[in-house]
């Protein structure tokens, strides 16, 4: 990786769950149960059949909350509120992440599938209170969720930043393909699988964001 590549980056566009925070905090996991709760309740199915819908309406909708909604009119208010109540415990803040994320030059912002206040919660939680310019949630983008052209386009367009002049962090490959077509740097946050696919539009891979961050400030 190269600092030279991120020189030009004024504006710098962090996902928030399992990528601002390791996947091993388990928070998602959390997220997960109270889906497929609300997801049982909702439509008086068993757990084992929430659980398959769950995973079909992200895979199929790019999150389970727009599967609901389009295919069963829920309420979007109510079901962020309720999926989000979640124990924030098991974080533990990182004065590195924290250290190096102030150091880069520009403006830093949070984009996340989730709520505006799961998100302020969350960066709170692990000591990134303050850090960033804004935290925009999926109700910023009417409820259309990454990895949807239009959920980008109206939150880039609502931040007013340059997506020529920027970069973005996410955990989810798919939603790192806008981004690369708009012109911005991508970098995928997590652990490497075996084998280790090849996607045209990543251009870096981190399993440590505080010491990739540290390495360009």
């Amino acid at each position: 990786m190269s600092r030279a590549r991120f020189i030009h980056v004024e504006t710098w566009v962090f996902d928030l769950d399992n990528t601002l925070y390791p996947p091993a905090a388990r928070l998602f996991d959390q997220i997960e149960a109270r889906m497929n709760a609300y997801v049982m309740q909702t439509l008086g199915v068993v757990e084992d059949e929430a659980a398959r819908l769950r995973r079909h309406y992200w895979e199929t909708h790019g999150t389970t909350l727009a599967g609901l909604m389009r295919e069963h009119a829920i309420d979007p208010v109510a079901y962020l509120a309720d999926v989000h109540e979640i124990d924030l415990a098991g974080i533990t803040p990182s004065e590195a992440l924290r250290d190096a994320i102030a150091r880069l030059p520009g403006r830093k912002i949070v984009y996340t599938n989730g709520s505006r206040e799961h998100a302020r919660r969350v960066t709170a939680a692990i000591g990134l209170d303050g850090a960033f310019d804004r935290l925009y949630g999926v109700e910023d983008a009417g409820y259309l969720p990454k990895p949807e052209p239009a959920a980008f386009d109206a939150i880039f367009a609502l931040d007013g930043l340059d997506t020529t002049r920027a970069a973005m962090f996410e955990d989810d490959q798919r939603n790192l393909r806008v981004p690369h077509g708009l012109g911005m740097r991508t970098v995928l946050v997590g652990p490497a699988v075996d084998p280790e696919p090849a996607y045209a539009h990543v251009h870096h891979r981190t399993d440590d964001l505080a010491d990739f961050l540290g390495r360009l400030a």
